[in-house]
């Protein structure tokens, strides 16, 4: 089954003197590389694809977040179990 899925990482600390993001694009980053259908938002980045897949890259994103060097840090993830498409879900308002 395909599912839809949203994570918002927040790393504490936020990022690097250098770079205050370092620790979510590295998140985004793990997404990229998945192969998934994904859409970065400014609050979170949305993904798409089978439930297996999207899990793993789910729980890669937050471990990147972690091995980028933040101490700790939550994301925030929402999950729809419903055979539709980020497409279908936004269409409408687009």
């Amino acid at each position: 089954m395909n599912v839809v899925a949203e994570i918002q990482v927040a790393p504490s600390p936020p990022g690097t003197a250098e770079d205050p993001h370092a620790y979510v694009e590295a998140a985004i980053a793990v997404i990229q590389a998945s192969g998934l259908r994904h859409e970065v938002g400014a609050l979170g980045t949305t993904l798409e694809g089978e439930a297996d897949q999207v899990w793993a890259t789910l729980r890669a994103a937050h471990e990147a977040m972690l091995a980028a060097g933040a101490t700790g840090g939550l994301s925030h993830i929402k999950v729809a179990s419903v055979n539709r498409t980020m497409d279908s879900l936004t269409s409408k308002f687009r």
